[in-house]
């Protein structure tokens, strides 16, 4: 369940996307992340009220936080997205999951001691390589290329994906005290809103025209349930799998390329999708056969 959490969360993401492609005819970035945020709190509060979860918290700043970090990198992935190559900003942005095994790994051989005789912890640098393959995989089908005047969009980008990650590992820290789904997307979905607010006061907002505007409910929800979906993955999952896992978004994407927007895919891109596949089995065989009982929290 741990890995399906996070597969359909990529799934939902993608299917986001393209709602996002016919949206963005009509609005732009901000209007988007305003529209985004405002729909995903009405979607989360009604769904926090029919399970009788309060929306009260005693974590106000680690929501906060959390919601910050998550709405710069969004806007860093934005700026990106308008500056650089499409495929060059999305390989910067799923660096995220390279980060989250960074700090992990990094964590636990920080944290380990050859003087109390446990062994060395190769269970996560194994997963890690996992992550590692999976983004080569990701660099295959995307083919990334920058030019030296984009320079400064490319840290831009490359910032997107380290705050992304920060996101996701303080949305796993929520999850070890008990914070529920629902709650950690409602808080989401409010700074998100607000930075969408803030973004509208500056850029204004765009002239409404429903084929566009119709697309905004789809949006919101597919976002709402990708988040949740997530968050619940990130929460009760094993981080590093979860981190590879995330990988499987491009492949969706790709195929909504293929079907909808006659996108083509050549035999590099299909090497890689088959690379991206194979590192999340990897994985989830790693994960299943070094803990197939352990919780969660042990990464």
């Amino acid at each position: 369940m741990q890995a399906s959490w996070m597969i359909a969360a990529s799934l939902l993401f993608a299917t986001m996307a393209v709602c996002v492609k016919y949206a963005a005819a009509g609005f732009n970035a901000a209007e988007l992340v305003f529209w985004r945020g405002l729909l995903g709190m009405v979607f989360m509060g009604l769904w926090a009220r029919s399970q009788g979860t309060s929306l009260r918290t005693r974590h106000a700043g680690m929501h906060a936080w959390r919601s910050a970090v998550g709405v710069l990198s969004l806007g860093a992935w934005f700026y990106a997205i308008a500056v650089l190559p499409l495929a060059t900003a999305m390989t910067l942005n799923y660096m995220s999951s390279v980060w989250v095994a960074a700090f992990l790994v990094g964590g636990a051989l920080v944290a380990w001691n050859p003087r109390s005789g446990a062994p060395l912890p190769g269970r996560q640098g194994a997963l890690a390589m996992t992550v590692l393959a999976g983004f080569a995989g990701v660099v295959l089908m995307l083919r990334p290329s920058i030019e030296a005047h984009q320079a400064f969009a490319g840290v831009v980008g490359l910032l997107s994906g380290l705050l992304a990650a920060f996101a996701y590992l303080q949305v796993m820290a929520l999850g070890k005290l008990g914070e529920p789904e629902v709650r950690t997307v409602f808080y989401f979905a409010l700074g998100s809103a607000a930075a969408g607010a803030a973004g509208m006061a500056v850029t204004g907002a765009s002239p409404w025209e429903w084929r566009h505007a119709a697309w905004l409910v789809p949006m919101a929800l597919l976002a709402s349930l990708g988040q949740w979906c997530m968050t619940r993955a990130y929460s009760q999952g094993a981080t590093l799998l979860v981190a590879n896992l995330q990988y499987s978004g491009i492949v969706f994407g790709a195929f909504y390329g293929l079907l909808l927007f006659d996108d083509d895919l050549p035999l590099a891109g299909w090497a890689g999708m088959a690379l991206i596949v194979a590192s999340g089995i990897a994985a989830t065989v790693l994960r299943a056969r070094a803990a197939p009982d352990a919780p969660g929290e042990e990464h």
